[in-house]
C-alpha cells in the first residue's frame, strides 16, 4: 500500500453545487469515486495525516474505528471478517458513499514454497543448510565481490535475472552440490510450488487476529459502534473461541468517559467548596450552585438542536460551563447580601439588587457566549472537536443567564424569609399571679 498527501486549493476554487463550495466529506467521494474508476480493485481510505498517524500510534490501524476479529484458524478469520464486512457496509455512516471499511491487510499473497525431501537428503548425505544455500545464493542474491570506484565501494551480488525468479521450472534445475563434484537439481532433492499464503499474521496479546478499518462519515463513533456491535452479534454466528472488539478511537472515547467519571464530580465538588468559602452559608452556596443544573439542561438542550451527539469535547465543554454559571449567581448573591447590610429588607433588596445586577448580568454572559460563536460555526480542520465543546457554552449561558434572572431572586427571597422566621423567638406567655393580701 501507499500514501499520497493532498495539499487543498483555496477554498473558493473548489467545485461549487449551488454556488456554495462542496465540503470535504463530499470532496472526499470525489477523490475515491475518480481513483476507483482508474483502477476498480483499489483500496481507497482518506483521512487527515496527523489523524492517521495518531491512530496508528495507538492500535497500529490507520483508521478511526479497528474491528478485530480474534480466533486460531485464519481461513475462519478470512471468512468472518468477509461477513463483518458486507453487515458493516449497510450501516448509515458506512454506507457506500459514506465512509470506508477495508480490511487492515490485502489478503493472501502468492509466496515460493519449498519444501525439502528429508529421505533424498539422506540419500546423498545432504543437509538443509546446503539446499539452503543454493536458494538464498540464486533467489536472495550472493556478495562475490567488491567494486572500488574512487572512494566508493560497491559490493558484487550475484543472483538469477528477474524473470528465472518467477519462473518455478528453472528454479527446480538450480544446481545442488552433492560432496566435492556432483551436482543434483533442486527438484530433485525439494518440493517447489507457489501458494498463496497470509503476509503478515497478526496478533494482539498473543491472540491471532484479523481486522477492519472503519472511516465514518457523518456519524458519531459512539452510536454507530453500539448500531454496529448490535448488528454484528445478530447477524453474524461466531464459533467457539471466536470473539470481535472494536478499538481506535471508541476504545480511547471509552476511556476518557471513565475518567471523566472521576474528574467531573471533583470539579463540581471543588466549585462548591470555593461558593461555600466566599459565602461561609451551605444555604446561599447551594442557592449559587442552582445555575450549574439550569446551564446544564441548556448545554443539552443546545446539542439536541444542532443534532450533536455527547463527546469529550462537550464533556469538557460542561465543565467550563460550570464554573461560567455559577458566576452569574454568585454577583447577584453577593449584591443582595450587600444591600441587606445596608439596611434593607429581603424583599427590597431583592427587588433593587435584581433591577442593578440585570445590565452586568446580560453584558457577561453576552460577551461570553458571542465569543464562542465562531467556534460553534467553524468548518476548518478542527471544527469537530470546537463546535460540540462551543455548543454546550452557549446553550448553557443562555438558559442559566435568564432562569437565573427569574429564579434565583424568587429563591433567594424565599429561602432568606425562611430563615428569618424560624430565628424569631416564639413570644412566651409569662403567667400572673393576684397578690393574696
Amino acid at each position: 500500500d501507499c500514501d499520497f498527501y493532498i495539499y487543498y486549493k483555496p477554498r473558493s476554487e473548489w467545485r461549487k453545487i449551488d454556488n456554495k463550495p462542496i465540503t470535504k466529506d463530499e470532496l472526499a467521494k470525489i477523490i475515491t469515486t475518480e481513483i476507483k474508476a482508474i483502477n476498480p480493485h483499489a483500496y481507497v481510505m482518506v483521512a487527515q495525516p496527523v489523524e492517521m498517524r495518531f491512530n496508528e500510534m495507538l492500535e497500529g490501524i490507520r483508521a478511526d474505528i479497528a474491528v478485530k476479529i480474534f480466533g486460531n484458524d485464519y481461513d475462519v478469520l478470512e471468512r468472518l471478517g468477509a461477513e463483518v464486512k458486507e453487515v458493516l457496509e449497510q450501516i448509515p455512516g458506512t454506507r457506500e458513499g459514506e465512509g470506508e471499511v477495508e480490511f487492515e491487510t490485502t489478503g493472501r499473497a502468492p509466496m515460493l514454497e519449498i519444501r525439502v525431501k528429508r529421505d533424498v537428503l539422506a540419500q546423498y548425505n545432504l543437509h538443509s543448510g546446503d539446499v539452503n544455500q543454493t536458494i538464498a545464493a540464486a533467489l536472495g542474491g550472493q556478495t562475490v565481490g567488491t567494486l572500488i570506484e574512487g572512494n566508493r565501494r560497491f559490493d558484487i551480488v550475484v543472483r538469477l535475472n528477474e524473470a528465472d525468479r518467477e519462473n518455478l521450472d528453472v528454479i527446480r534445475t538450480l544446481p545442488v552440490r552433492v560432496g566435492e563434484a556432483g551436482m543434483l537439481p533442486l527438484g530433485t532433492v525439494a518440493d517447489i510450488e507457489r501458494v498463496k499464503t497470509v503476509v503478515p499474521i497478526l496478533r494482539d496479546s498473543a491472540q491471532r487476529r484479523a481486522a477492519l478499518m472503519v472511516n465514518l462519515r457523518g456519524r458519531d463513533v459512539e452510536s454507530w459502534v453500539r448500531e454496529a456491535d448490535a448488528k454484528v452479534h445478530e447477524q453474524v454466528q461466531l464459533p467457539e473461541g471466536y470473539s470481535i472488539e472494536f478499538g481506535g478511537q471508541f476504545e480511547n472515547l471509552r476511556e476518557a468517559k471513565a475518567r471523566l467519571a472521576i474528574v467531573v464530580p471533583t470539579a463540581l465538588a471543588f466549585i462548591f467548596m470555593l461558593i461555600f468559602m466566599a459565602f461561609g452559608s451551605v444555604r446561599q452556596a447551594l442557592l449559587v450552585y442552582s445555575g450549574v443544573p439550569l446551564a446544564v439542561t441548556g448545554g443539552v438542550v443546545a446539542l439536541w438542536l444542532r443534532d450533536m451527539p455527547f463527546s469529550i469535547s462537550a464533556a469538557v465543554g460542561f465543565i467550563a460551563l460550570s464554573g461560567v454559571a455559577v458566576l452569574n449567581g454568585l454577583v447577584m448573591i453577593s449584591y443582595f447580601n450587600q444591600l441587606r447590610e445596608r439596611g434593607l429588607d429581603t424583599r427590597s433588596a431583592v427587588i433593587e439588587g435584581s433591577l442593578t445586577r440585570l445590565r452586568p448580568v446580560l453584558m457577561t454572559a453576552a460577551v461570553a457566549a458571542f465569543g464562542f460563536i465562531p467556534m460553534a460555526l467553524s468548518t476548518s480542520a478542527g471544527a469537530e472537536v470546537q463546535r460540540p465543546l462551543a455548543t454546550v457554552v452557549i446553550g448553557g449561558i443562555i438558559s442559566s443567564t435568564f432562569l437565573t434572572l427569574l429564579l434565583l431572586p424568587v429563591l433567594y427571597d424565599w429561602v432568606e424569609r425562611r430563615k428569618r422566621a424560624s430565628e424569631i423567638p416564639e413570644q412566651s406567655q409569662q403567667p400572673r399571679y393576684a397578690d393574696a393580701t
